[in-house]
């Protein structure tokens, strides 16, 4: 029995996109594995691993990121449910602006903050003037540019979780006489619970691999405002770590990158079966 053209053409159809997906999967897979096999391979990978300045490159990324998810919890939430309740003039202007740092370019967005925070800033002048404090190239710094390219990342999570809920479920609990601060934190709050999970391991993921924001409004000052991906641009231009170095810091950076995927998918698939 011969094959119709039309059955041959699917086979070719189905073997060229077959063909397409596996190159284009390698494509993905081959520079993680390269990197993995590169820091087996090399011995020197552990040790710059225990190195004073990779441990302070890690310490630092871990502790700017947790302040910038806390800041971000504490001042997106609010807006967050605003915009997902609140009918105001203006609100699509704010809603607009919110999403600019996610399609801005890192490095516009620290020049931004420069101009605006800066010894020279719009705002940063003035309070250095009647307050002595500077925001810019301190690890305070590193925070604010974390805090403009990660925190839309919550508050789009956040507002999408804040719309799924009912209004009226809010409504009946405000006629059976609860407050609308505790009609927020137990009942808002946990059926929006999955989205807000992953605004918040979005955000957190997104501020520790920050890097063009913080470059320029931060700087790369060893101990105080150099991240891990920093470090790595560092190691790459002749710093103490070397190429090594480079390699394991990326190495880290990648299993902290898989575990908050890994998280994310926990969330969202837990979201999926309520």
């Amino acid at each position: 029995m011969t094959r119709s053209p039309g059955a041959r053409l699917d086979r070719g159809a189905v073997a060229t996109v077959t063909v397409l997906s596996v190159a284009f999967a390698l494509f993905f897979v081959l520079p993680f594995a390269g990197l993995v096999d590169r820091a087996v391979a090399d011995g020197d990978v552990w040790r710059v691993l225990r190195s004073s300045e990779a441990r302070a490159a890690l310490r630092l990324s871990l502790l700017t990121s947790t302040a910038t998810v806390a800041l971000t919890l504490v001042l997106g939430t609010p807006v967050a449910y605003l915009l997902a309740r609140a009918r105001f003039p203006g609100r699509s202007i704010v809603d607009a602006l919110i999403d600019l740092p996610i399609v801005l370019p890192p490095t516009v967005a620290g020049v931004a903050l420069l101009t605006a925070f800066g010894r020279r800033g719009l705002v940063g002048e003035p309070i250095e003037e009647w307050t002595g404090l500077t925001f810019a190239f301190r690890t305070t710094a590193v925070v604010m540019a974390q805090l403009l390219v990660a925190a839309p990342f919550y508050v789009r999570a956040a507002k999408a979780g804040f719309e799924a809920i009912d209004p009226e479920v809010e409504r009946i609990a405000y006629t059976l006489g609860a407050s609308r601060t505790r009609t927020f934190f137990q009942i808002t709050v946990p059926q929006a619970w999955p989205a807000l999970g992953a605004g918040i391991v979005l955000c957190w993921a997104r501020a520790m691999g920050e890097l063009g924001a913080t470059l320029i409004f931060a700087g790369n000052l060893e101990g105080q405002t150099r991240t891990m991906p920093l470090a790595i641009i560092s190691a790459f231009e002749g710093s103490a770590l070397g190429v090594a170095g480079a390699i394991a810091l990326s190495l880290v950076l990648l299993a902290v990158a898989l575990a908050v995927l890994v998280a994310f998918r926990l969330v969202t698939h837990r979201a999926g079966r309520r």
